[in-house]
C-alpha cells in the first residue's frame, strides 16, 4: 500500500505502481502543494519537453485542502492544451485510438481539480486495466508507504528506472523518459499495459519530508 499525490494524467513511473501494488491511497485532505504534479502533466514536442498547467482559482499559493482546490476558465487553457496534444501526438501510432475518450477531459468542465484528476484515472483505469485499487482518505494510513513529492517537476528525470519505447521526436530531442502516461498510450497504445506489466520493480527511497 502507497500515498502518491493526486496527478492529472500521471508520469510514467507513477502508473507502473499501479501494476505493482494493490492499493493507491490518494489524500484528499492534504494541503495543496505548489510545484508539484497535482495540477500538471508533461509531454514531449519537437523541440523539448512541454509541461501543461491546469490554472486554478485563487492561483497556486492558497493553503486549502486539495479537495477545495478549484480549477479557473477564466481563459480556455482546455482549448490549449488539447491542441498542443494534437500538434505533438496526430502522427503517433495512436493518437487517433485515444482521441475520443480523452476529448470530453478538455471540453467538460469540472469545479474541483480533486474531482478531474480522478475523473482521468477512471478513464486510464478502464484504458490499462491496471490492478490497483485507487482509494481516496481524508488521513494516510500508519501502514502505507509515503511516496508523495517523489517526481517533482524539477527532477522528475532523475529516476535511474525508466521504460524505454519509440517517441514521435525522439530523433529530435533524444529519448525523454518518465513523461506524462499519455506519452506512453499514444506511441504504444494497448502494448502500454504489457510494457507497463513486464518491465523491472522500481526501486524507491522514502519521501524525503
Amino acid at each position: 500500500m502507497i500515498i502518491i499525490e493526486n496527478q492529472p494524467f500521471p508520469l510514467i513511473n507513477w502508473i507502473k505502481y499501479s501494476f505493482q501494488k494493490e492499493h493507491i491511497i490518494l489524500l484528499s485532505c492534504e494541503g495543496f502543494r505548489k510545484m508539484t504534479f497535482r495540477n500538471r502533466f508533461i509531454v514531449a514536442g519537437g523541440t523539448g519537453l512541454i509541461p501543461l498547467s491546469t490554472p486554478l482559482v485563487l492561483g497556486r499559493n492558497q493553503k486549502i485542502p486539495f479537495k477545495d482546490v478549484r480549477i479557473s476558465y477564466q481563459q480556455n487553457w482546455q482549448l490549449r492544451h488539447w491542441r498542443t496534444l494534437t500538434s505533438c501526438y496526430n502522427k503517433s501510432p495512436f493518437f487517433e485510438y485515444y482521441k475520443d475518450g480523452l476529448e470530453i477531459f478538455f471540453m467538460g468542465k469540472w469545479q474541483f481539480l480533486f474531482d478531474w484528476n480522478m475523473a482521468i484515472l477512471g478513464w486510464l483505469k478502464k484504458v490499462l486495466i491496471f490492478p490497483a485499487e485507487i482509494i481516496v482518505a481524508e488521513e494516510p494510513p500508519e501502514d502505507a508507504e509515503d511516496l508523495r513529492e517523489k517526481w517533482l517537476p524539477k527532477n522528475f528525470q532523475n529516476d535511474t528506472f525508466e521504460i524505454v519505447y519509440p517517441q514521435v521526436f525522439e530523433n529530435k530531442i533524444g529519448f525523454q523518459k518518465n513523461l506524462s502516461i499519455l506519452d506512453l498510450l499514444f506511441n504504444m497504445g494497448p502494448h502500454a499495459a504489457d510494457i507497463l506489466k513486464s518491465s523491472p520493480l522500481i526501486v524507491h527511497s522514502n519521501r524525503p519530508f
